[in-house]
């Protein structure tokens, strides 16, 4: 897949991942059915387009692959290093049907602490926002940027 704008590429993993959710998800005991599936702030970023990916059993960074990324035509299960202003994060590359590889950097799983779409779309905000800062203020930990401790006076 060449993917060409965030709205394509919304419009896709929306689509994909409620299909999933219809077909492979309904009814287990991992499903949060207050929430629903969200693609959010897809990007570029050097060769790859990144984004959050909210689902009601899971919340990931995501990376979509340009035409430029080295790692497209890798196995699904292969793990990648990416680097980011933030530090360096583990994905874990997988594939569907319908959109291609891609590759995940699990945030939350399952969404149970979520009450609301409004409550994980804020978290899922302060973690892209976190992870593309310049700098981070010493002594906040990869879980607390993930959790979008940074900048709301928590920790």
């Amino acid at each position: 897949m060449l993917w060409q704008n965030s709205g394509q590429i919304s419009h896709a993993l929306e689509t994909t991942f409620n299909d999933i959710l219809d077909k492979r998800m309904r009814g287990m005991p991992v499903v949060n059915d207050a929430l629903s599936v969200q693609a959010i702030g897809f990007s570029r970023f050097n060769e790859d387009w990144l984004g959050v990916l909210i689902t009601p059993w899971f919340m990931n960074l995501l990376l979509l692959p340009g035409p430029d990324s080295h790692w497209r035509k890798q196995l699904v299960g292969t793990k990648i290093e990416k680097y980011f202003p933030y530090g360096v994060f583990e994905f874990t590359l997988g594939s569907e049907a319908q959109l291609g590889s891609y590759a995940l950097c699990s945030l939350f799983s399952p969404m149970f602490q979520f009450e609301n779409q409004a409550a994980a779309l804020t978290a899922a905000q302060a973690a892209l926002q976190g992870l593309l800062a310049d700098a981070a203020p010493r002594g906040i930990s990869r879980r607390d940027l993930l959790r979008g401790a940074i900048g709301n006076g928590s920790r």
